[in-house]
């Protein structure tokens, strides 16, 4: 089928495309945001008033993973500007693609639509608990998407991953990195938690099996790597993929937080010592879908390319 996809040239719309053209679906019509910046069509700003005509006349299939992404020092008009891109945006996409005939729209909404974690694996019908403005943006879009399809036929298909790592991720996940490649001590051999993971060889993977598969219209799937991890094993794991020693201090969870409290890193350090994790059997049962790459496999894949 033809395919639009946003966010084309990003983490994730970069390994895709090209799995899509292998899996049959070229050429892959891709979404870029200004002239100059390779191959691609360019629409500018996503919002309500969007112009898609070009770039949907002739697909069959969008993948909508464009999107304004969560930012620490967000100023107070934050909700606006995640409501204006990621649900105003989304929708204003979705009606146009349904009026030119496009049949299926998978949408990357994320997992913290879900909340912020718990002790509990998050599961598809739990009753979504957004916290901030990018995932409430994202659940409104959510709830605009199974509005148009009711009105219009248009088959969505909602993904909401976890983190995704893989070659190039940035962030905090190659701060992680950085940190048990130079064999720094870290302080966080004694934090019991689960925490979900999701390679980016993987997710393309389901990505491009939920736009094939006939079984993906109407729902809403979470995924993963397949394991919940610790954060002092996935350390372990880490420098294992890199062939170093894993030097991991028992620090008290209450002590790292209490630091973080006190240098305004409370955010960060309830990432590394909370349990965020996911129950991913719908997508396995419905559509048969296991991740093709272990957690090991997709972390070597990564520390081969540490910047």
């Amino acid at each position: 089928m033809r395919v639009l996809v946003t966010g084309a040239t990003g983490f994730v719309g970069s390994a895709l495309c090209p799995r899509l053209v292998s899996r049959g679906h070229g050429p892959v019509r891709a979404l870029r945001r200004a002239e100059g910046s390779g191959d691609g069509v360019v629409v500018g700003d996503i919002d309500a008033g969007t112009d898609w005509r070009a770039a949907l006349t002739g697909c069959e299939a969008v993948v909508h993973l464009a999107a304004r992404v969560h930012r620490m020092q967000d100023g107070p008009d934050a909700a606006a500007r995640y409501r204006a891109t990621n649900t105003e945006g989304t929708l204003n996409l979705a009606r146009q693609a349904a009026g030119l005939g496009v049949r299926r729209f998978v949408f990357v909404s994320s997992i913290k639509v879900n909340g912020e974690g718990g002790d509990a694996p998050y599961r598809e019908a739990d009753i979504p608990a957004p916290q901030d403005a990018y995932a409430i943006s994202k659940w409104e879009a959510e709830q605009g998407l199974w509005r148009i399809a009711g009105e219009t036929g248009l088959e969505v298909v909602v993904l909401r991953p976890p983190l995704v790592y893989g070659p190039g991720v940035k962030a905090n996940f190659l701060a992680l990195l950085r940190l048990v490649a130079r064999g720094w001590p870290l302080p966080l051999g004694a934090i019991d938690n689960r925490r979900s993971l999701l390679y980016l060889d993987n997710f393309v993977d389901a990505i491009a099996l939920c736009l094939e598969h006939p079984d993906a219209a109407g729902q809403t799937f979470l995924i993963d790597d397949g394991v919940a991890v610790s954060t002092p094993d996935l350390v372990r794991a880490i420098a294992q993929a890199m062939h170093r020693p894993a030097r991991l201090l028992a620090v008290p969870p209450g002590v790292l937080s209490l630091a973080g409290a006190l240098v305004g890193r409370r955010a960060a350090v309830a990432r590394l010592t909370g349990s965020l994790w996911v129950d991913a059997s719908l997508i396995r049962a419905r559509l048969g879908w296991r991740p093709p790459y272990t957690l090991a496999q997709g972390l070597a894949a990564t520390c081969a390319e540490l910047p």
